[in-house]
């Protein structure tokens, strides 16, 4: 194998594991953020309490709505936003 099929299936696994990383937080960790500070801010979930309101998710999610696909996927989202914008960083620092 050379070297730059290597370093190519190294940045493939690199970008993988942040995809998951980042589709585990969207999935797990902030569904959970989301009840907890809608809680606090306005009061009682309708439902039993998280259990429901990651059931009503998670139902959304599997119909297909488009607004419960970019919350799951709204950490990705910010990741790509973070690099392209370094990215333009880099390349309009070239251009000067």
């Amino acid at each position: 194998m050379s070297a730059n099929s290597q370093r190519i299936k190294q940045a493939i696994s690199k970008e993988a594991a942040v995809f998951l990383g980042l589709l585990f937080a969207g999935l797990v960790l902030l569904p959970v953020t989301i009840y907890l500070v809608g809680q606090s801010v306005f009061g009682a979930y309708g439902g039993i309490g998280f259990g429901d309101f990651y059931g009503a998710l998670n139902e959304k999610v599997r119909d297909g709505d488009p607004v419960a696909w970019f919350l799951i996927l709204s950490p990705n989202l910010g990741w790509f936003c973070v690099r392209l914008s370094v990215l333009a960083w880099r390349a309009s620092a070239r251009i000067d």
